[in-house]
């Protein structure tokens, strides 16, 4: 008899809109955990039980519902879960972490600082580098402007270790350059003549820091530089 294919038809006709209908509700269950009640539904065990019980409810008797599948599907949703937390919670991480780079770079202003490069910012009190070579050597300081025009050059005998070497702005030829950037290069050789490794720092105080960039910038003689090329601090500037 076509009685109980009807019935089988009927039944499952019946179970599949009752699974449209089900996954509607988990939707809006889900939504609510988030947006009502502000519990998740990791946290909503309740949840997890009316959605088991409701789906086997209405499973087809014909079709009966994979246990393993169902249960699968429900770790699925959790693990997505949790790695949206943990998104929130880099998030978060990541914003804290920007608020403490701009308080410890607001702590550098009006310090002297030391970076590494050779470009350094001529004003009154003159442009100040800093030399380290590890033997002593002889040295050939070069200094040119912005333009690639050599302002000054000089030949001096370097030390092993750190030195400072300040430039007044004027030139060999008794010329008196403006207040602004200018670049030094150091060429250095040993008493057997081979070449030794001259590394240049900048030093000067910082006048701003600028916190809509990220990292903060800081601005020293209108160079600027991000705290990872900070080596030292030499001292705070008197109020």
């Amino acid at each position: 008899m076509s009685t109980p294919i009807l019935s089988g038809t009927q039944s499952n006709v019946r179970a599949a809109n009752t699974s449209g209908t089900l996954g509607t509700s988990a939707t809006a269950a889900s939504n609510g955990a988030y947006s009502a009640s502000g519990k998740t539904i990791a946290e909503n065990f309740q949840t997890f039980l009316q959605m088991l019980t409701t789906q086997l409810q209405n499973q087809s008797p014909l079709d009966p519902l994979d246990t393993n599948q169902f249960t699968a599907q429900l770790v699925q949703f959790t693990q997505v879960e949790q790695m949206l937390k943990s998104n929130q919670q880099l998030e978060t991480l990541v914003n804290l972490q920007k608020t403490v780079q701009g308080s410890q770079a607001l702590n550098y202003v009006g310090a002297t600082v030391t970076v590494d490069g050779s470009t350094a910012t001529l004003d009154a009190s003159g442009a100040k580098w800093r030399f380290a070579v590890n033997k002593p050597a002889s040295a050939t300081v070069t200094i040119t402007n912005t333009a690639g025009q050599t302002v000054y050059s000089g030949t001096f005998t370097m030390q092993a270790g750190e030195q400072q070497f300040t430039w007044d702005g004027k030139g060999k030829d008794g010329t008196v350059w403006p207040p602004g950037q200018y670049k030094l290069s150091v060429t250095a050789t040993d008493a057997s003549g081979q070449t030794v490794a001259v590394s240049t720092e900048v030093e000067g105080v910082v006048d701003t820091v600028d916190l809509t960039k990220q990292p903060p910038v800081l601005s020293i003689g209108n160079l600027d530089f991000t705290m990872d090329m900070i080596k030292r601090v030499s001292k705070a500037k008197s109020s």
